[in-house]
């Protein structure tokens, strides 16, 4: 029993605890699990879960930016990608109302002008390692300067999300019903879209700006197929995105593998594993439901 708790304290414990560059990195990914995913949720119930992504990407020229001006200079790349991600939010929502198009596909053009010009800023200056660096990010480099951002951006949209938290649901419920109330579902849709940015921004330092959407989209469509109320959902997203970045960390530290990858990679196997096996729209409970008329149509012919 002694040996079992000396094996799990050495490959469960003791790498988040001995090293300081560990602790930073966990502190970091529990601090954006707790922000990101629920922003995920609303994206998902909202039917834009691949403005997300977009989002990631529209970050990169500001981040790419403040690069080529000041260097691997947190505060300028942060500030570069947070005016950039909303000047492209910006931009996208107005090409869409005044050619009448969907936003999400203004959303999508302009992401894929945004990556080219991130990456094309990025290696003007930089190296190929700088490129992965910004496009890929690194969470065992993180310190104290990131970390600090990090946790003000949780703590900021964790505020804002409980200031707006009911009118945010009735418009992704029933945008109408604010107009008829006199509240604009546009200014909410605004804020919506800020906090997303920030929360990109601040992910882009761990994970990315390629993979920063990952740890908030993830875990929200994964705890769809275990719930189908609102607060289980936002509650088994954030325990999903914790579990993976710690998962990711321990993962990475034992086999030599990237760490933000691993992350991604272990929310990943989530989903699959829920997809499969999950309470709600999984295979599993499809099988079942379809089973279910058959198992009656047997009890009744038994019986009669």
């Amino acid at each position: 029993m002694l040996d079992l708790l000396t094996t799990l304290d050495a490959w469960l414990i003791a790498p988040l605890t001995d090293y300081a560059f560990m602790r930073r990195a966990l502190v970091g990914g529990l601090a954006l699990s707790l922000a990101a995913p629920p922003l995920g949720v609303f994206l998902m119930l909202r039917g834009m879960s691949l403005v997300g992504d977009a989002m990631a990407h529209a970050v990169l020229p500001g981040v790419a930016l403040g690069f080529v001006l000041a260097g691997f200079s947190l505060p300028a790349m942060s500030l570069g990608g947070l005016v950039a991600g909303l000047l492209v939010a910006g931009l996208a929502g107005s090409v869409s109302r005044m050619t009448g198009h969907r936003e999400d596909s203004a959303m999508a053009s302009f992401y894929l002008i945004s990556l080219a010009l991130g990456v094309m800023l990025v290696s003007l200056r930089g190296s190929s390692v700088d490129l992965t660096h910004v496009l890929f990010g690194s969470i065992l480099a993180i310190d104290d300067t990131a970390l600090w951002l990090i946790a003000s951006v949780t703590s900021a949209t964790l505020l804002v999300l409980a200031l707006i938290f009911r009118v945010l649901v009735v418009e992704c419920l029933d945008p109408l019903f604010l107009r008829g109330q006199g509240i604009r579902g546009g200014l909410v849709h605004g804020v919506f879209l800020g906090l997303m940015v920030l929360n990109l921004t601040a992910g882009f330092q761990t994970l990315g700006t390629l993979m920063a959407v990952g740890l908030m989209m993830l875990p929200a469509t994964t705890a769809r197929f275990w719930s189908q109320r609102l607060e289980g959902l936002i509650g088994l997203a954030i325990v999903i995105a914790m579990l993976s970045s710690a998962g990711g960390l321990l993962l990475s530290y034992h086999l030599g593998l990237p760490s933000g990858p691993c992350i991604i990679l272990i929310a990943g196997t989530i989903y699959l594993v829920s997809a499969l096996c999950g309470r709600h729209g999984s295979l599993l409970a499809r099988l079942r439901r379809r089973a279910a008329p058959l198992e009656k149509h047997e009890d009744t012919c038994t019986s009669s």
